[in-house]
């Protein structure tokens, strides 16, 4: 003990932890997570045919993840400071999707979402946001996430190159979908008619509803994106959309799935399969599209 000042100070001790310590209590960490049952149910990957074998691909549910909280419960796959999932819960949560699906977790990307049509050519300097990700890397995953927005992914099968998109409204109306097609084409050497474009599950019209001066560039776009054009909050099909805009742009109506079994459904509509921020609100869960080419 000291006496500085006519104050009697304690001697105080500082414990540095380790670097080996530390890795001895992550790994503890990950051994206790990965020993933990998934919840709400099996582990569900939804996978179109119009991609071919030599693509690794699916959309996610909620079901066969980890989670503490309700409504991101259980397979999350997103961690934020206003979504407050551990990223280490994330991480395991992905770490069992590259299990299932046949993907390296390690070699993994999302997109970093701006809501806007922005696209990263993997090999390029990465911008600050983007909503697109294309690449001709083999073995590398990327994904685009969605919770009412449209996870989107594209494969072309002769150039052997892929992509995502993440596409809200906004997104939608900014055309990422077909800036995701032309950075293949522009990268890769694509043709349109090889590339197939399927739309993850997204809200429907039957959930979503805009004020009716941003419904009125969908009802611009075509009328039959819009229900009840003449409400204060229009209903808007921001799938129909996608799909107006990508036949525009030369994708063959062929190669585009937007309708099938689970990829229909809404998000709002089944909380038991996935999650929505329309219906959840703030603190919701993610799910995602995710591709790979085959190493």
């Amino acid at each position: 003990m000291t006496l500085r000042g006519g104050v009697l100070k304690q001697p105080t001790e500082i414990n540095i932890i380790t670097a080996q310590e530390l890795e001895a209590v992550q790994n503890e960490i990950e051994t206790y997570l990965r020993s933990l049952p998934g919840l709400k149910g099996e582990l569900t990957i939804i996978t179109s045919p119009l991609i071919p074998d030599n693509f690794i691909h699916g959309f996610t549910t909620r079901t066969g993840g980890i989670s503490y909280i309700p409504t991101l419960s259980s397979f999350n796959l997103f961690s934020s400071s206003k979504r407050r999932d551990p990223k280490v819960v994330v991480q395991e949560n992905l770490r069992r999707l590259g299990n299932a699906a046949g993907f390296n977790a390690k070699k993994f990307y999302r997109i970093k979402t701006d809501h806007a049509s922005d696209v990263w050519i993997m090999g390029r300097k990465e911008p600050e946001s983007y909503d697109g990700i294309t690449t001709n890397q083999r073995g590398v995953t990327i994904a685009a996430l969605g919770a009412d927005c449209i996870p989107i992914v594209f494969a072309d099968p002769v150039k052997k190159a892929c992509g995502v998109a993440h596409s809200g409204w906004r997104g939608t109306l900014l055309g990422v979908a077909m800036a995701t097609v032309n950075a293949m084409i522009a990268e890769y050497g694509c043709s349109l008619e090889d590339i197939i474009v399927v739309l993850g599950p997204s809200v429907g019209p039957c959930c979503f509803t805009l004020p009716r001066e941003s419904a009125k560039a969908f009802h611009n776009l075509d009328p039959g994106c819009v229900r009840l054009f003449d409400s204060p909050s229009p209903c808007v099909d921001i799938r129909k959309a996608t799909r107006i805009l990508l036949e525009r742009g030369g994708i063959l109506p062929q190669n585009i799935q937007d309708q099938n079994q689970d990829l229909s459904l809404c998000t709002s509509c089944h909380p038991d399969k996935f999650f929505s921020h329309v219906r959840d609100g703030l603190n919701f869960g993610t799910q995602i599209g995710f591709i790979s080419v085959r190493e």
